[in-house]
C-alpha cells in the first residue's frame, strides 16, 4: 500500500519539480525536446535489449534450461520502457538504470535471494506418462511434471 502511494502520488509530485526547474533554466522548448530525446533513445535501446534478451531466451530453451533470469530481465526491460516513455526526468533516470546490464542483473540476482520472487506452479495430469523432475537454478529447486511426447 504504501508503494502505490509513493507511485502515484510523490512521483508526479517530483516529476513536475524536476520539470519546471530545468524548464526555468534552459527553457520550455529544450525541456521538452529532452524529453521527447530520452524518450526516443529508450525505445530504441528498450528494442534492442529485448531482442538481445529473447535471443538468450531461445538460446537457453534449445539447450534445455529454464531461462528464469532472463525471463526476469525481459519484466524489467518492460518497466524500463513504460519508465522511459513516461515524461520526465526521475522515470527516466530510473528507467535508464534498469537498461544498464549489470546492474539489471545484480538487482535482479538480489532480488530471487531475497526470495522476492516465489512462485508455486502446479499441474494436473491425467496421463499416467508424466514424469516427476527436480529442476535446479542458482541454488533452487522447481519441482515440476513433463511429458515425453516421443514415447
Amino acid at each position: 500500500m504504501k508503494f502505490l502511494f509513493f507511485a502515484f502520488l510523490i512521483i508526479p509530485i517530483v516529476e513536475i519539480y524536476f520539470l519546471i526547474t530545468i524548464g526555468s533554466v534552459i527553457g520550455v522548448g529544450l525541456t521538452i525536446a529532452l524529453i521527447v530525446l530520452t524518450a526516443m533513445l529508450g525505445a530504441i535501446l528498450v528494442r534492442a535489449q529485448g531482442f538481445s534478451t529473447f535471443a538468450r531466451v531461445q538460446g537457453q530453451l534449445a539447450k534445455g534450461e529454464i531461462p528464469a533470469v532472463e525471463i526476469l530481465e525481459g519484466l524489467f526491460l518492460l518497466v524500463a520502457g513504460a519508465l522511459l516513455l513516461t515524461p520526465g526526468f526521475v522515470t527516466d533516470a530510473i528507467g535508464f538504470a534498469c537498461l544498464t546490464p549489470p546492474l539489471r542483473r545484480w538487482i535482479i540476482r538480489r532480488m530471487l535471494a531475497a526470495g522476492v520472487w516465489r512462485g508455486d506452479v502446479q499441474s494436473v495430469a491425467t496421463d499416467t506418462s508424466y514424469t516427476h523432475r527436480n529442476v535446479h537454478i542458482e541454488g533452487r529447486v522447481i519441482e515440476g511434471e513433463y511429458s515425453d511426447a516421443d514415447r
